[in-house]
């Protein structure tokens, strides 16, 4: 499936690619390709030749390692608009995680060949590139501050509000994957997820399922604005 104008306009958006004129975004991603996975699609295993990297177009993915007793420790969750794996094209030539998807996306593959090569032979594209990328490392270091800083159900409500897509009024969202996928998302515990869901109870959030009801998104927006 060929990259479309819409998702060429993720690329316009991410910081990656943010201090990249537009023709030279074009031509770095010209070898893209669109494909669609199905939950449950391991994308690549811890160890694996780091010949990719993704832009999530819609869906979620998480990263995971294995620890020394087999258990999956899960790094990040990734959405629509991020991308993963693109550091591993830059560094030892394999990748450090595994990737999984856990809910159907629509991801932008992007080889890392003849990206590199691109990149290899501008070296002014490559500067800019540098410069867009330390830009993105010190919005990531603050997005961690800023997130230690907030309490966890102001984390929660958040997500929540996002899921809400701009809905006024009431909304009902589902849960894009399970409770402890999404606490780790939020750098938070499945129970430190599951007091917080239930304190905004207070304004009336309530769980049926996998559901989400918000039934005043405005209550929803200000209990943030007001942390």
């Amino acid at each position: 499936m060929q990259i479309t104008a819409e998702d060429m306009r993720l690329f316009d958006r991410h910081p990656l690619f943010s201090g990249v004129r537009a023709e030279a975004r074009r031509q770095l991603v010209s070898d893209a390709i669109v494909r669609q996975f199905e939950r449950g699609k391991i994308l690549f295993h811890q160890g694996d030749p780091a010949d990719r990297f993704f832009v999530v177009a819609s869906g979620w993915v998480k990263l995971y390692r294995l620890s020394s007793a087999g258990e999956e420790v899960i790094l990040h969750v990734f959405s629509a608009g991020e991308s993963f794996a693109d550091a591993a094209i830059f560094g030892a030539g394999t990748y450090p995680v595994t990737a999984e998807v856990i809910a159907a996306a629509r991801l932008i593959e992007i080889p890392a060949q003849p990206f590199l090569q691109r990149l290899h032979d501008d070296p002014e594209l490559a500067f800019n590139m540098l410069a867009s990328l330390s830009a993105h490392m010190r919005a990531l270091v603050e997005q961690v501050e800023q997130r230690s800083g907030r309490s966890a159900e102001t984390r929660v409500a958040t997500f929540l509000l996002r899921l809400c897509h701009g809905h006024g009024g009431d909304a009902r969202v589902r849960l894009p994957y399970e409770k402890f996928l999404v606490a780790a998302r939020l750098g938070m515990r499945a129970e430190t997820f599951s007091r917080s869901l239930a304190r905004l109870r207070k304004i009336g959030v309530r769980v049926d399922g996998h559901d989400v009801i918000v039934p005043d998104v405005a209550k929803l927006r200000a209990l943030i604005t007001d942390d």
